[in-house]
């Protein structure tokens, strides 16, 4: 197959810094489109890649799948863009389309595994694998592109497309909205958009934080109520209240805290990450019938109605925007919980690098 080198952002090992790379992109098939990129947000997913803290790297890693830009050529068959549409891309490029998941839509649970934006084997360029947002252009398939509402802020966008459809997807799934109360665990890059989000379906949000600092913050996102989880007097007068808890948090906490603040039939959805188990006391969820659950991003077209319904209720994401050549710093700051609430790279950086 035919293709072009472009720049790149990108890690050759697991201690390495990122650094610029030259990276080798299929030059566009039939049903592809290329997109030139204009912002690519930061998430924890490519710090850990980076570092293989999830042991699975494939060297070099070239991180992103929050990924902005602008069409600049398509395929002879592609019917869905054109050039100069704005298009976004997130974490999935290709499924295998033939499973029961991927016939239902629900390409993110694709039996033989999805092919991620990046560290996935790359089956247009084998033995490569797939390389992501933290460079010039990318080049997808169009049933896994995204269209980008133009009201939206560009650079604000780019985090919609991991944390913005993480939060989004549980949310819709077990039918947050109007007469709800819906809890959110944690106020970070998940927790922010989970707390605008519930909001604007119309949900009581009620937030729960170790900080005080954050209360000012949570109001100012929206939620209705700011609840200091240490405290357990504040906890107990939520004892049975919440219709849905989206959990946020990544690292060890007390699940059965938040499972006793479920009304019967309650559900609490796990969209954090943390590295080691968490204890269930079996009485936690047997009385009342309650859920504990996960989950994981959305599929492609519950990815675009997100999209959507950002831009009907104008919700982007709280950023901080940075250059290509200040994101090991910014991995650093993300390890410290220091950003407000999502780092996003202006590619046009990319450009000025040797």
């Amino acid at each position: 197959m035919e293709v072009k080198s472009v720049k790149a952002f990108g890690a050759e090992g697991a201690t390495a810094p990122l650094r610029q790379l030259t990276i080798n992109r299929r030059i566009t098939t039939p049903h592809d489109v290329e997109i030139d990129i204009l912002f690519c947000g930061v998430c924890h997913s490519d710090l850990h890649t980076a570092r293989n803290e999830w042991h699975n790297a494939v060297y070099p890693v070239v991180p992103g799948h929050e990924i902005v830009g602008r069409i600049s050529r398509v395929g002879s068959h592609v019917t869905k863009f054109k050039v100069g549409d704005l298009a976004a891309v997130g974490c999935i490029v290709d499924s295998c389309r033939e499973c029961e998941y991927c016939k239902e839509g629900l390409e993110q649970f694709c039996e033989p595994g999805f092919t991620g934006t990046y560290n996935d084997p790359d089956k247009h360029l084998p033995p490569a694998q797939t390389y992501g947002g933290y460079s010039e252009s990318v080049v997808v398939d169009e049933n896994y592109v995204l269209r980008v509402p133009g009201n939206l802020d560009l650079a604000a966008t780019a985090p919609l497309l991991c944390a913005g459809i993480t939060t989004y997807s549980p949310l819709r799934h077990w039918n947050a909205g109007p007469g709800k109360n819906v809890g959110v665990v944690g106020i970070g890059g998940l927790g922010h958009m989970a707390i605008k989000l519930a909001k604007a379906m119309g949900a009581h949000v009620v937030v729960f934080t170790t900080s005080e600092s954050k209360f000012a913050d949570a109001k100012r996102l929206g939620a209705d109520e700011v609840v200091l989880s240490k405290d357990p007097e504040q906890m107990k007068k939520f004892t049975g209240k919440l219709h849905l808890i989206i959990d946020a948090v990544s690292a060890e906490h007390d699940i059965n805290a938040y499972l006793r603040l479920l009304k019967v039939q309650g559900a609490l959805a796990l969209v954090g990450a943390p590295e080691f188990p968490l204890p269930v006391h079996a009485f936690s969820v047997i009385m009342g019938r309650k859920s504990f659950a996960g989950s994981p991003i959305g599929s492609i077209k519950e990815t675009q109605e997100m999209l959507d319904f950002c831009a009907e209720h104008n919700i982007t994401s709280d950023i901080e925007l940075i250059k290509i050549d200040q994101i090991n710093e910014a991995y650093e700051r993300l390890l410290k919980g220091d950003v407000r609430y999502r780092f996003v790279i202006d590619m046009a950086s990319l450009k000025n690098t040797n």
